[in-house]
């Protein structure tokens, strides 16, 4: 038996049908850890796990903005590492602090400029209903003038509480929820101050 001889018996071993044993055990192992879902689900997946959030911090809250996106709450754990400050890169605003009816405009302006899908995280008391600045500067609440998706209460919240605002968004996100808040939104007329 020469070299040349055991080493066609050894390829005419390895090959059967046109495919060589090692394609059909990897064919056979592939089929152990496939899976099938459905396009939509995949999708949400993937943007649930990728936001790319852009803050909006004017107050307090603000600051606390800043301890979630920090090494010891790190927002990055869910996907949300990439802070964009331009609203064109950005798919989640998050509003935090209060909103004066003169920022109003630009708030929507910055709004309109996302990407869809868009998502709204309202965090804190002034900028989800005014907070206690009663009077009439201040907008009672930004859902007067974008949809908001997830409303995180406190003044100033906590960074747990801003954390599962996102993971709720996420949820909502994974779901594929009805948003009927965002679906119905009509953009407020500013043409009169302009």
């Amino acid at each position: 038996m020469n070299a040349s001889t055991g080493s066609t018996a050894a390829s005419a071993s390895t090959s059967v049908g046109g495919t060589s044993v090692k394609d059909a055990q990897l064919e056979e192992l592939s089929r152990s850890f496939a899976f099938t879902t459905r396009l939509d689900d995949i999708i949400a997946w993937g943007r649930k796990n990728s936001l790319w959030p852009m803050p909006y911090g004017t107050a307090c809250c603000g600051i606390e903005l800043m301890s979630v996106m920090g090494p010891k709450y790190d927002l990055a754990r869910f996907g949300a590492e990439v802070v964009r400050f331009s609203p064109r890169q950005a798919d989640l605003l998050i509003v935090a602090g209060t909103i004066t009816e003169k920022m109003a405009p630009i708030l929507v302006h910055i709004y309109q400029q996302m990407l869809d899908p868009k998502y709204v995280i309202s965090m804190g008391a002034c900028a989800s209903s005014g907070g206690f600045y009663r009077a009439y500067h201040v907008l009672q609440g930004i859902d007067k003038v974008i949809p908001v998706d997830v409303f995180v209460p406190g003044c100033p919240p906590t960074p747990e509480a801003v954390l599962d605002g996102v993971l709720a968004l996420q949820r909502l996100i994974a779901t594929h929820q009805p948003r009927p808040w965002k679906d119905n939104w009509k953009a407020p007329d500013y043409a009169q101050l302009g």
